[in-house]
């Protein structure tokens, strides 16, 4: 049996680490929680904007919409979609996201995989010359 003291100190809440935004030519990313495997980043891209078409070796990612219109290039099919809704992207897959709305588009982004750097990003296209 586990004494209740002990199981009270495994319960208890950490303080949430202090978060930054990291701001860009499209937008915004704050990074929300990350672990061993895996990253919750909230994404916002500004009205008219996209990211680069690109893919990663080391992570897939899904995508929530939470505020806005979502346009997504995944591979060969282009879908639209809109809040509460969501997708997948396996590493290795061309993607890219777009706001085609008017409002800023807002989405939870979880990542998963054995890296979760930044610098796993082969961009294929970009607006923003990077």
């Amino acid at each position: 049996m586990v004494p209740v003291k002990d199981l009270e100190s495994s319960l208890a809440v950490s303080p949430q680490p202090m978060t930054t935004t990291d701001l860009r030519p499209w937008g915004a990313f704050t990074i929300l929680e990350e672990g061993p495997g895996y990253k919750i980043k909230r994404i916002e891209v500004h009205p008219g904007h996209r990211l680069s078409s690109q893919m990663h070796h080391h992570r897939s990612e899904h995508w929530i919409v939470i505020s806005g219109i979502a346009k997504v290039s995944r591979g060969d099919e282009t879908i639209m979609l809109s809040t509460n809704e969501s997708t997948y992207v396996p590493r290795f897959t061309t993607h890219r996201l777009e706001n085609p709305g008017k409002v800023p588009l807002v989405l939870i982004e979880v990542q998963n995989g054995e890296y979760l750097g930044e610098d796993d990003i082969v961009r294929f296209e970009d607006d923003y010359a990077r």
